[in-house]
């Protein structure tokens, strides 16, 4: 009896870590990327999570974590099923309506998200803890998900061509894709924390930057797709794991400035 009832979880308990094992194997010649992606997430994390409640932190730990949360890295996998089916010149205006949308978007949220900390009296380290709930738990989900067990739904056999590029476009890759949450709370973040406009304009440009940064890499998705599908599922454990942290840490630092206030 005990032997029957016990019989599959030795099977399951050897086959889960040999599936994990597969799944996060990485090539050698891939390190570089994989210690470039967790030196951007380390760079980010301790000054940056004390600039946001404090003051303007640098221009490079703004370019790096607005790269973080507005950069390619969830944007390959979206682009590449939307754009299943089309042609290089319908790819390419994908690419361009969606960071034009995004760009759009990000200006709307930064002139009515700052006015909306003046007009009703928001503390910014109300908007750090919020940005860091957010992010914390949207990578915990990421996280979670990637190890979950439950199978992968069956692809979609529709054409892209059935959808307009515009709505393709809009969601899901201009939102959410680009355009996060998170990243939506950091950009008000740092503009409500520049008085000075060569400091917005900075700000502007560095996420003008990022968003060219995602035309670039929305445009070499199909032929770097066979190597991206290697990288990406470690890649993307290993900036959910530190944007847990990361998100974990703002939401410590604004908690400490919202009981000194």
């Amino acid at each position: 009896m005990g032997d029957k009832r016990d019989g599959p979880a030795p099977a399951l308990a050897q086959g889960a870590p040999r599936a994990l094992m597969e799944r996060m194997y990485l090539p050698p010649r891939f390190a570089p990327v994989l210690a470039l992606a967790a030196w951007l997430c380390l760079a980010a994390s301790p000054a940056l999570a004390r600039a946001l409640v404090d003051e303007p932190p640098p221009s490079s730990q703004i370019f790096i974590f607005l790269f973080l949360t507005l950069g390619p890295f969830k944007l390959i996998a979206p682009f590449a099923k939307a754009s299943r089916g089309l042609d290089g010149g319908a790819r390419l205006r994908l690419a361009g309506l969606a960071v034009a949308f995004a760009a759009a978007a990000l200006a709307l949220a930064g002139v009515i998200g700052e006015n909306t900390l003046d007009k009703y009296s928001i503390p910014l380290p109300i908007l750090a803890f919020s940005g860091g709930l957010i992010l914390f738990l949207s990578a915990l989900l990421t996280v979670l998900h990637q190890f979950s067990d439950a199978p992968p739904g069956p692809a979609s056999t529709a054409p892209a061509e059935n959808v307009s590029l515009a709505r393709l476009a809009a969601s899901p890759l201009a939102f959410p894709a680009i355009v996060t949450p998170y990243g939506v709370a950091a950009l008000v973040l740092f503009l409500a924390l520049t008085p000075d406009l060569s400091g917005r304009l900075a700000i502007a440009g560095t996420a003008a930057g990022i968003l060219a940064l995602d035309f670039v890499a929305m445009l070499l998705t199909r032929p770097l797709l066979p190597a991206l599908l290697i990288v990406l599922p470690v890649l993307g454990a290993v900036l959910g794991v530190v944007q847990v942290a990361l998100g974990l840490q703002i939401m410590q630092v604004a908690a400490r400035a919202l009981f000194a206030l």
